[in-house]
């Protein structure tokens, strides 16, 4: 399964939240609202997650293992630049 498309949806200067973001794979299938957040260590992806229960939430969709996760990461991060240095200019 290879990522066709990242569109980030949102882009927020303010807060821990810095993009929202969909991801197409194979044409064929799209996961919408990964969020780019800000953490102490730097920016890290989250994936989309329903909360159950008191405070505790659940991811609705997300990788198997690290490698993909990495994989996914950095594109989403390089669209995310790309798109953050297109409004700059």
């Amino acid at each position: 399964m290879h990522v066709t498309d990242v569109r980030v949806r949102k882009i927020n200067d303010e807060g821990k939240m810095k993009a929202i973001v969909s991801v197409t794979f194979d044409n064929e299938f799209v996961v919408h609202d990964i969020k780019i957040i800000e953490g102490q260590n730097g920016l890290f992806i989250a994936m989309p997650s329903r909360k159950i229960g008191e405070g505790d939430f659940r991811d609705i969709a997300h990788p198997i293992n690290s490698e993909t996760r990495s994989k996914l990461q950095d594109q989403i991060f390089a669209q995310y630049e790309k798109v953050k240095q297109d409004q700059e200019v």
